[in-house]
């Protein structure tokens, strides 16, 4: 197997993959030369010479030629451009290949496969060509969709959105039966995606597209047996993400997963990633209507003081405490819609750590998740009175303490949580109330506010008016149904 990689710098110098099929049983000697070409007029061109050239002087010699993006409801006569599918390509004819496979038969079962990927991407900026201005100006807040690799403009622009919508439009759009270019997906089938970093995107960024897009795929029932993310066919700084989707059988996942010496192909797993599940639900469905009310009432409360919250956060943070918060009461809403309340007291707390540290983010995400997990286990169907709870509260701090470096005395939500459990042992609401409001005169010791100067931070603690809200819905709650 040889690669010929040349530079692709925007229609200077074309690109091709140079393929060399064996003569069967022989591991020297060539029955033949694939050229792997993707659909650009000036590449056809191009090598479509060398190969004739090739001809004249004796060599068995073909072109397979790459044309995925369904970016166009109806291709031009120039067709379907040639993009990140081409990988895809490569391991095929290549695996092919190193089996021994005719020239004939590499091109006869790669063109096959070919009318089964489909690639689309989109894009937060254009390219950088040296020496020369972007080839389209995008305004801020917008993106591209349906871009070439060139540089080339899209077929649409949008605003952007969320990974999860990003990734849905561009499944909607690659499987849009309208569409002449579009490519045919049901519930059932199974598919190897590629999420291409277009050139700048951060490995953040791209596991957070990856997880979007595997999420998306499988809600439609799709099996997704083969994930490869990273950086395949890029165009120089270009802020953006290509999907492709193979539909593979059980011959295209063995060559897939055939061992290969090319140092860029990635380690993939050949254990199918759909099927398996990392949550575990409560099997308690006992239905709780107290707790299940007095969620309800936290989350829209916590919604309610959201710009208070980022208020108090600007004093000493990055003004983002009520967003976060309203993050998890979101996530913790449509939780509600489709899941019955556990009837174990525990296991809803470690059902709300879990989407708290899922959804909410930031160092209160972390907080609170380790709260309610040490929490968890002091409280159960048959003790969960309130020393007991006063006891989960205790550990809870206490793995918040330990972990997050804040103590009773800091200006923290860890100094709420100390005078709510007072409150638990001592039945007094007067020292719980005045929790928060106190960390309005303490020092900063632990957290970002600690990094402020002291005679900028006068506020209470965003933190700990959180906590305090949470805390006095869940007493109103409680003394309603009394």
């Amino acid at each position: 197997l040889l690669h010929v990689c040349q530079t692709k710098l925007y229609e200077t110098f074309p690109a091709v993959s140079i393929m060399v099929a064996r003569q069967p049983g022989q591991r020297n000697g060539a029955s033949g030369v694939l050229l792997i070409v993707k659909n650009y007029t000036g590449d056809r061109l191009n090598f479509g010479l060398a190969a004739e050239q090739a001809r004249n002087q004796g060599v068995a010699v073909d072109m397979v030629i790459v044309a995925e993006d369904c970016a166009f409801d109806q291709p031009s006569k120039a067709g379907r451009r040639g993009l990140c599918g081409t990988v895809f390509i490569h391991k095929l004819a290549g695996a092919l290949a190193e089996e021994g496979c005719s020239l004939d038969q590499i091109v006869s079962k790669v063109t096959e496969i070919l009318k089964r990927i489909g690639t689309l991407g989109v894009s937060l900026s254009p390219c950088s060509v040296p020496g020369c201005l972007p080839s389209f100006d995008l305004p801020p807040g917008d993106m591209e969709v349906g871009l070439g690799i060139h540089g080339e403009p899209g077929i649409k622009r949008s605003k952007v959105a969320s990974a999860d919508e990003v990734v849905k439009t561009m499944i909607d759009h690659m499987t849009n039966p309208s569409s002449q270019s579009h490519l045919p997906l049901k519930s059932g089938d199974c598919v190897v995606v590629c999420v291409n970093n277009l050139g700048a995107l951060s490995c953040l960024e791209m596991a957070v597209v990856t997880r979007s897009a595997i999420i998306c795929l499988e809600s439609r029932g799709v099996v997704v047996a083969r994930v490869m993310s990273g950086l395949f066919m890029t165009s120089l700084e270009m802020a953006g993400v290509s999907l492709t989707l193979m539909r593979a059988d059980k011959e295209t996942l063995r060559l897939i997963d055939a061992k290969t010496t090319a140092p860029a192909w990635p380690n993939l797993s050949n254990v199918c990633l759909s099927g398996r599940s990392y949550i575990t639900e409560p099997q308690t469905t006992i239905k709780r209507p107290v707790m299940h009310k007095t969620l309800e009432k936290i989350c829209s409360t916590l919604l309610e003081k959201q710009e208070e919250l980022n208020s108090l956060d600007r004093a000493s943070g990055d003004g983002d405490c009520g967003n976060t918060h309203a993050q998890a009461a979101r996530a913790i809403q449509e939780w509600l819609q489709g899941h019955v309340v556990p009837g174990c007291p525990g296991k809803l707390l470690s059902v709300v750590a879990g989407l708290v540290q899922e959804k909410m983010g930031g160092s209160s995400g972390a907080l609170y998740s380790l709260f309610l997990t040490a929490a968890a286990g002091h409280v159960t169907e048959g003790r969960s009175n309130a020393a007991a709870w006063a006891t989960a509260m205790n550990a809870g701090t206490e793995a918040m303490k330990k972990y997050g470096g804040a103590a009773p005395g800091d200006r923290t939500m860890v100094r709420f949580l100390f005078f709510y459990i007072m409150f638990l042992l001592l039945r007094s609401p007067q020292k719980a109330a005045s929790g928060a409001e106190a960390t309005r005169d303490l020092k900063a010791r632990a957290g970002r506010a600690s990094y402020i100067s002291p005679n900028l931070v006068s506020l209470p603690d965003p933190g700990a008016v959180a906590v305090a809200t949470i805390l006095k819905t869940i007493l109103e709650v409680l003394e309603g149904r009394k």
